[in-house]
C-alpha cells in the first residue's frame, strides 16, 4: 500500500516525534502566506491611491488643477434689432420675406401714406401763407416810412402857414391903431393865426401816430418771422412723418420672421420683424471662483452644440463690472432669513476670431461650451498676451 501525502502542517507536526525538526514543506509554507498578505495590502493600497487620484483629476484639484476655466453657461449673442414703425396705419407693401438678407436702406415695409402726403401739402400751404404775411409786413413797413415822411412835410407846411398868419396878425395890429382896418379884419387875422398854430400841433400829432404805426409794423415783423419758422418746422415734421411711412433696414443683416401682413393695421411701436447683423460675440457666465486669473486678451476656445461641437477660437474682450444678479429685476435680500452661499456668475464677453469658416454659421442664442486659457497673462501696459513658461 502507497503512503498518503500529509496535507496540513498540523498533521505533519503531530506526526513528528517530539524533539525532531519539522519537514522542509512546513517551513516554506509560512513565508509564502506572509508574502500573499503583503501583496494583498499593496494591491489594495494601490487601488485606493488610484481611486483618490481619479477623484482629484475629475474635480481638477491639486496636483491636477488646470489653467483652463470652462463653463457651459454660455451663449452666442448679437445686436438683434427689433423693427417697429413710428406711425400707425395700414400696411400697404411688404417687399421682403422671412430670413432674407438685406442691405442698409432697403425697403422693409411701407404704410399707407395718403394722409401724410396731404398733411405735407397742408403744411406747405401754411408756410406760403406765413411767407406772404411776412412780405406784406415788409410792404407795410415801407408804407409807414413813407407816411412819416408825408407827415413831416405836412408839419413844415403847417409851420409856414403859422408864420404867415402870425405876420398878418402883427401887421393888422399895427394898422388898427390908425384906423386903416376894421376890428373885424383884426379878428379874422387873429383867428387865422390860431388855426395855423392848431394845424402845426395837428401835423405833429399825425407824425407821432405815423411813427407809432411804424413801430407796430416792426414789432409785428418778429412775430411773423416766428410764424414762418413754425410753419417751416411743421413742413419738416410732415416730411418726417411721410418718410416714416417707409420702414427701411437700418443696417446690413438677415431678417427674422416677418410678423406683419399686407393690409394689416399696425400701431406705432409694434414689433414687425427682427434684423440680425453679422457682428456676433459670445457671453460666458463664469462662476466667481473661476475669475481669479481671467484677464482681457486671453485666448478662448469654445465648441458649438448646434454645429456638431465644432471648435472655434476667440479672445476675452470685456468683463462685466458686476455679477448678473446685480442687474436682475428682482434682487435677492441676504439680510433676512437663513443664508445659503451660492456662487455668483460674472458675464464675460468673448470676441470671435476672424477667418473661421464655421463662424459664418453662428446664430444668436446658440449654446456653446467656453474654455478660457488662463495660462496666458496680459501685460498691463502693452496689453499683449504672453505664455507663462
Amino acid at each position: 500500500m502507497t503512503d498518503q501525502p500529509q496535507s496540513t502542517t498540523t498533521t505533519a507536526i503531530a506526526a513528528t516525534p517530539e524533539g525532531q525538526t519539522p519537514p522542509p514543506q512546513m517551513a516554506a509554507t509560512e513565508p509564502r502566506s506572509r508574502r500573499a498578505r503583503i501583496l494583498s495590502a499593496l494591491l489594495f493600497g494601490s487601488l485606493a491611491l488610484i481611486g483618490v487620484l481619479v477623484v482629484l483629476y475629475a474635480w481638477q484639484l491639486p496636483p491636477f488643477s488646470s489653467p483652463i476655466e470652462s463653463t457651459e453657461n454660455a451663449l452666442v449673442q448679437g445686436q438683434v434689432t427689433v423693427i417697429s414703425p413710428q406711425l400707425s396705419g395700414y400696411v400697404f407693401e411688404v417687399p421682403v420675406q422671412d430670413f432674407e438678407f438685406v442691405k442698409a436702406g432697403d425697403l422693409l415695409v411701407r404704410l399707407d401714406d395718403r394722409i401724410y402726403q396731404q398733411r405735407l401739402a397742408q403744411a406747405l400751404a401754411q408756410l406760403e401763407t406765413q411767407k406772404a404775411a411776412l412780405a406784406n409786413n415788409a410792404q407795410q413797413q415801407r408804407s409807414a416810412q413813407a407816411t412819416i415822411a408825408q407827415r413831416q412835410a405836412a408839419i413844415g407846411d403847417s409851420k409856414a402857414q403859422a408864420q404867415k398868419a402870425a405876420a398878418d396878425l402883427r401887421r393888422n395890429q399895427a394898422l388898427i391903431s390908425d384906423g386903416s382896418i376894421s376890428q373885424s379884419d383884426l379878428d379874422v387875422a387873429r383867428a387865422a393865426n390860431a388855426q395855423a398854430i392848431a394845424a402845426v400841433a395837428e401835423a405833429e400829432a399825425e407824425l407821432d401816430i405815423a411813427r407809432q404805426d411804424l413801430r407796430t409794423v416792426v414789432v409785428n415783423r418778429d412775430s411773423l418771422i416766428a410764424s414762418v419758422n413754425d410753419a417751416e418746422a411743421a413742413v419738416q415734421l410732415a416730411r418726417i412723418d411721410l418718410s416714416n411711412t417707409r420702414i427701411t433696414a437700418p443696417r446690413d443683416g438677415q431678417l427674422g420672421q416677418i410678423g406683419v401682413k399686407l393690409g394689416a393695421w399696425v400701431n406705432s411701436g409694434a414689433q414687425l420683424m427682427g434684423l440680425v447683423p453679422s457682428t456676433l460675440w459670445v457671453i460666458a457666465n463664469m462662476k466667481e471662483t473661476q475669475m481669479a486669473k481671467v484677464r482681457i486678451g486671453q485666448p478662448v476656445r469654445f465648441t458649438v452644440d448646434a454645429l456638431d461641437h465644432a471648435r472655434l477660437t476667440g479672445h476675452v474682450q470685456r468683463i462685466s463690472p458686476a455679477t448678473g444678479s446685480e442687474f436682475a429685476l428682482l434682487q435677492s435680500d441676504n439680510a433676512t432669513g437663513n443664508f445659503v452661499k451660492i456662487a455668483q456668475r460674472i458675464p464675460v464677453r468673448i470676441s470671435i476670431d476672424p477667418d473661421q469658416p464655421q463662424a459664418q454659421r453662428l446664430r444668436p442664442g446658440m449654446s456653446v461650451v467656453v474654455s478660457i486659457d488662463t495660462a496666458y497673462v496680459v501685460e498691463e501696459q502693452r496689453g499683449e498676451p504672453q505664455a507663462v513658461e
